[in-house]
């Protein structure tokens, strides 16, 4: 295999890495990383090439179809701490304010676009934040994976098929192949490595293998180029372990509900860059709940232990480690918007750490 080969499913990769999992369920784990086999990246991308992402918005149809449901959301979201707003100001006594951007990891150009005033902080800020530093050295980051290679593939000579029946070996076969993926490619990965890649529509993916930079590396790349400090909060082997640490069984459910929507991974996903862009992350996580009862059978106690060790655990260390850094102040830091809303998120724990956070937009 050439380093030409290599570098577009590592860029792939990176692009997953430090992700803020969008889908937060157990139908749509949207992982943190992506395959680095170079064989199921040019299967993938093959079919990848020529795909439109399209979608529709599926807040515009409960609208329509379904108003009781729709109020439902609305007043769900309506009940978040913090869901309305992607740019936030940091403020504490005697050093220059600084800024939270939330972010959304993909390379649509319209999220690429920040909102106002976030290009004015961003270029007057001397420290830029963000989840991972590793997001921008290629090498780095498939360094630090391949040194942990018990955190994405299976042991001892295991593979996928020895946690499935029969009946679900053929109905994932059956899916993949339907994805132009072989399943003995994929055997000896993990459930979530594979549902990483299967995840996504595939206008986002075979725009990440071209190498468009999401939101967040673009930040970090131009953070550099300009001479200004870049700090990370996590590393990516850190990352890898939050998700590996959840049960193989619920990883296992997780992809074939994944495999399962088909089509309705592109409406998730158009649904959640729509409710993005409007600033209206508090109802991000109620629409996907919706959509995981719809089409899943999952559990909601595996939901809270997802959502706890993937989302809760991250604000926590997140918000630790930025203190001492915001402490200095003229910061521009950007993580996942679904890590900034909610009781336990990223706001109300800077909140609690003693800096006034005010929304801008």
């Amino acid at each position: 295999m050439t380093i030409q080969q290599m570098a577009a499913p590592m860029r792939a990769w990176t692009a997953r890495a430090g992700d803020s999992l969008l889908w937060l369920m157990a139908a749509l784990p949207m992982a943190l990383a992506a395959s680095l086999i170079a064989v199921l990246f040019s299967v993938s991308q093959a079919r990848a090439e020529d795909a439109a992402c399209g979608g529709r918005n599926l807040m515009a149809d409960y609208k329509l179809s379904d108003p009781a449901k729709f109020a439902a959301l609305e007043k769900e979201a309506a009940a978040v701490p913090n869901g309305k707003g992607t740019f936030w100001k940091i403020e504490k006594a005697g050093v220059e304010p600084s800024y939270l951007l939330g972010t959304m990891h993909v390379t649509d150009p319209r999220v690429l676009a920040m909102p106002k005033g976030a290009d004015a902080a961003y270029e007057k800020a001397a420290t830029v934040i963000v989840e991972s530093d590793e997001i921008v050295d290629d090498r780095k980051a498939a360094a630090a994976l391949m040194m942990r290679p018990d955190l994405t593939m299976f042991a001892d000579g295991k593979t996928i098929k020895d946690f499935l029946d029969d009946d679900q070996e053929q109905k994932l076969a059956a899916d993949l192949k339907a994805r132009g993926i072989p399943l003995a490619l994929v055997a000896r990965m993990k459930p979530w490595m594979i549902a990483s890649f299967v995840a996504l529509p595939a206008c986002e993916m075979s725009r990440k293998a071209a190498g468009a930079s999401f939101l967040d590396k673009k930040l970090a790349e131009d953070a550099l180029k300009k001479g200004k400090s870049l700090k990370g909060l996590e590393t990516l082997v850190e990352q890898l372990k939050a998700m590996d640490a959840l049960p193989t069984a619920f990883h296992l459910d997780a992809l074939i509900e994944t495999l399962a929507l088909g089509d309705t991974i592109k409406d998730v996903m158009s649904t959640t860059t729509d409710l993005y862009l409007s600033g209206d992350i508090g109802m991000i996580m109620p629409m996907m709940k919706v959509v995981s009862e719809e089409k899943s059978a999952s559990t909601e106690a595996g939901y809270a232990d997802f959502e706890q060790r993937i989302i809760i655990d991250r604000n926590k260390v997140m918000a630790s480690r930025a203190k001492p850094i915001l402490d200095g102040g003229n910061v521009f830091m950007a993580v996942g918007a679904l890590h900034l809303p909610g009781e336990e998120g990223v706001i109300e724990l800077l909140r609690k750490d003693g800096f006034t956070v005010t929304a801008t937009n």
